[in-house]
């Protein structure tokens, strides 16, 4: 596809069977619903955090142990739990990144099942979100959350 064509909004998806759509939205919608899935038969700890340890192969968290410290993605798998489970609010205040990427894998399950029952094209129009100012914007959101975290951690909220 040219490079005018892309310019004019022609998705450059039209390349990509629909079949293979199909695959790649049923294989997006198979994990989104496998992580969805685990993430809302854990019971979201009520501290914030800790609640990946309810899957036996992982350890406690280093950073804690080590400097008193929460890592940046404690609380994510409590995020995870609380947002399936309905509990946006909670999730929220578990890890606030976590929150987003929950609802984020959900918006990405829904899309992945439409995919792959239609063939559409709908996953390039997210593709288009995928800009360098959003990769950065993505990045300083994480950070804000994980000073979230620590001070949250540091029970320095009040």
């Amino acid at each position: 596809m040219t490079q005018a064509a892309v310019q004019a909004g022609h998705p450059p998806a039209e390349g990509i069977s629909t079949t293979l759509r199909r695959v790649i939205g049923g294989a997006v919608a198979l994990g989104s619903t496998t992580l969805l899935g685990l993430a809302a038969w854990l019971e979201p700890a009520s501290e914030g955090l800790g609640t990946h340890s309810q899957l036996l192969i992982l350890p406690p968290c280093g950073w804690i142990l080590a400097m008193d410290l929460p890592c940046p993605t404690c609380g994510m798998t409590t995020a995870f739990a609380a947002a399936a489970d309905g509990n946006l609010a909670g999730a929220f205040v578990a890890q606030p990144m976590g929150a987003a990427l929950a609802v984020g894998t959900a918006m990405a399950l829904i899309t992945g099942a439409w995919t792959a029952a239609t063939g559409s094209r709908v996953a390039w129009l997210f593709g288009r979100l995928c800009t360098r100012r959003a990769a950065w914007l993505t990045g300083i959101a994480f950070g804000a959350a994980w000073v979230y975290k620590i001070i949250a951690y540091k029970e320095l909220l009040g």
